[in-house]
């Protein structure tokens, strides 16, 4: 039995071999001639490349798991993996540019407009503008429609949360198990609405989030639940501080109805997390396929009814790409713009924090209370004041979205032809499209990989040595593969950061916005096999960070919303991105953008707390 490690190791070369005999391969290689990048000249434009390689799961995915953290994975299959996939781009590249390891921007000066509505006054016109909830058809309870019972005295937060527990007692029981919330607490539960009754019964509440059921990813601190971060072996003792975030919410009188799932240590873009303590959550539109992560449990929880509000994390599109999925609301801020203080510092320069929500409205609500400078966090002390300008406004009349149209065309057909249909609404709007070039894209795409894994791996590098045979075998191996990477690497994708900043500030000076697809394609099945050992897709991974790691490298905001349903009846979403601190304009857009998709559907699974 000794031996049968050393003859099933050489078998794990079996999926370069396929993607060398069927795949595309990059023509280029670390030992090419170096290709220098002068300050304000990009590179020649190319499509998107797309990877292919073969989807592991069950032993598969075991003992690929093993071979790369062996030798014989180290020095041969992870290097040979490296240059197929074109993640030794970097070393073929000369960047003049200083390298940026932070994408901190400094705020523009503007004139304060006097007659500029505040944002308090935006907020309660938005909760009285919404349709009322007795309208026609589908639609989610959001913030108002709780607002509105509290208000009317229907019901009570008391007797809101009351619901909540009965539901999260028997959505875990229902087959297959939703797995959206992973810790909750009756009496917590209680104890928040409780107090928020009575500030109802005595007309004094905290904010426009008061009774408000809101659940926050893992990857936050929240008293007094475990602070595991999507794994078995960490938080250990039930935490005793809050992240700031949660922190915050408490201060609005929201009541926080536990910690949602994530995918383990935010590794992936799935939501796969078959450990003991978290399972994989189920896709509210389709139980049978994934919701996508990293902040799935949290986009699961509101597109099934369980709560308005979910707070994710975005490294990777970590918010976007499950709300997407999950036909809700995501918007991820500019780098710095909510606090992450009391997340786990997975990735330093590629994290953003951001609310997930039944509209565009609500999500502007929950920025306005979260977006503001923190003390314990450095990376946001400089931020102008968030506000909520123009938002009510009719129409779109003097904004220019930008259009990469050979970037844009980069999904699958349905995809597409949504998505088109989608601006072509907003230009319906007054809004004017502009064709814009980004450049670079691979190298971003690339940039991105190197920081984020990097950092991840020297975050984690004290529990790879101590944990590893708890971790899933995905992030064995996502982590192996992060080993790869140099401080070369490292600082050349951090050069190509300040580059792509530029470019972006170059094409901010013609457009308000960016406009893309939010994911490329809808979300894909859960296998059987997925439930036990997980599982490994390099192709749906690139597929499904595509249109987001220019955000994340960069640190610009960015806004998905829902606007259709491919033929299967998996939410398909747009993209809007802006220039640093302006997540005011994607939240413009996007309130005129939910209008176009003319019906909602109803999830398979849903809850309606307030019946």
């Amino acid at each position: 039995m000794a031996l049968l490690p050393l003859i099933l190791v050489p078998l794990t070369v079996l999926p370069a071999v396929l993607y060398l005999c069927c795949g595309r391969r990059h023509t280029g290689s670390a030992a090419a001639v170096l290709q220098r990048r002068e300050p304000g000249r990009p590179a020649a434009r190319s499509p998107p490349r797309d990877t292919w390689a073969p989807r592991l799961g069950g032993f598969w995915l075991r003992l690929f798991s093993h071979a790369v953290n062996t030798a014989f994975g180290q020095f041969l299959l992870l290097p040979l993996l490296v240059r197929m996939h074109n993640l030794s781009l970097m070393r073929s590249l000369d960047i003049c540019e200083d390298p940026t390891f932070i994408p901190e921007v400094a705020a523009e000066v503007t004139e304060d407009k006097s007659e500029a509505k505040s944002t308090l006054d935006i907020m309660k016109q938005l909760i009285d503008a919404r349709p009322d909830s007795a309208s026609t058809g589908f639609s989610f309870k959001g913030i108002k429609d709780y607002l509105d019972c509290y208000r009317s005295g229907k019901l009570t937060p008391s007797q809101v949360a009351k619901n909540i527990i009965a539901t999260l007692e028997d959505c875990d029981k229902s087959t297959p198990p939703l797995r959206a919330i992973v810790q909750w607490d009756r009496e917590q539960i209680m104890l928040m609405a409780e107090a928020s009754t009575a500030r109802y019964r005595n007309k004094c509440t905290l904010s426009h989030l008061d009774g408000i059921p809101v659940c926050v990813k893992e990857e936050f601190k929240v008293v007094p639940y475990h602070h595991r971060v999507g794994t078995v072996y960490l938080g250990t003792e039930p935490e005793t501080e809050d992240a700031t975030v949660a922190k915050k919410l408490r201060e609005a009188g929201a009541i926080i109805i536990g910690v949602s799932n994530m995918h383990e240590l935010g590794t992936g873009t799935t939501g796969c997390n078959p450990n003991r303590y978290h399972k994989i959550p189920r896709n509210p539109y389709k139980p049978n396929h994934f919701t996508g992560g990293s902040s799935s449990g949290s986009a699961a929880a509101v597109a099934a009814g369980l709560c308005p509000v979910g707070i994710g994390t975005d490294g990777g599109g970590s918010v976007r790409i499950p709300a997407s999925f999950c036909g809700v609301v995501g918007l991820k801020g500019t780098f710095g713009r909510i606090s992450c203080h009391g997340s786990y510092p997975l990735s330093y320069s590629t994290v953003s924090a951001g609310p997930i929500c039944t509209s565009v409205a609500d999500a502007a609500i929950v920025y306005s209370i979260l977006a503001e400078p923190d003390p314990l966090y450095p990376y946001g002390l400089k931020q102008p004041k968030a506000t909520l300008s123009d938002m009510c406004a009719p129409d779109l009349k003097g904004l220019k979205l930008g259009v990469d149209w050979m970037f844009f065309k980069a999904c699958d057909a349905e995809v597409l032809t949504i998505c088109e249909k989608a601006v072509e609404y907003l230009k319906s709007l007054g809004a004017s499209v502009v064709e814009v070039s980004l450049p670079e894209m691979e190298e971003v795409k690339i940039a991105h990989v190197i920081c984020i894994l990097s950092e991840m791996r020297d975050m984690l590098q004290p529990d790879f040595n101590k944990h590893f045979q708890e971790m899933n075998l995905e992030t064995r191996a996502t982590l192996a593969l992060a080993s790869q990477f140099t401080a070369l690497d490292y600082i050349t994708a951090n050069r190509q950061r300040t580059r792509s900043m530029r470019f972006l500030r170059e094409i901010f000076t013609t457009v308000n916005c960016i406009v893309t697809p939010a994911v490329a394609s809808t979300a894909p099945r859960i296998h059987e096999s997925d439930l036990l050992t997980g599982s490994n897709d390099t192709s749906f991974i690139v597929q499904s960070m595509r249109f987001m790691q220019l955000a994340n490298l960069t640190g610009i905001p960015g806004l998905v919303v829902p606007v259709g349903y491919s033929t299967a009846g998996l939410p398909i979403s747009l993209q809007v991105m802006g220039k640093w601190w302006d997540e005011a304009v994607l939240l413009r857009i996007g309130l005129k953008l939910e209008q176009f998709r003319n019906q909602t559907k109803k999830p398979s699974i849903y809850y309606d707390i307030l019946a």
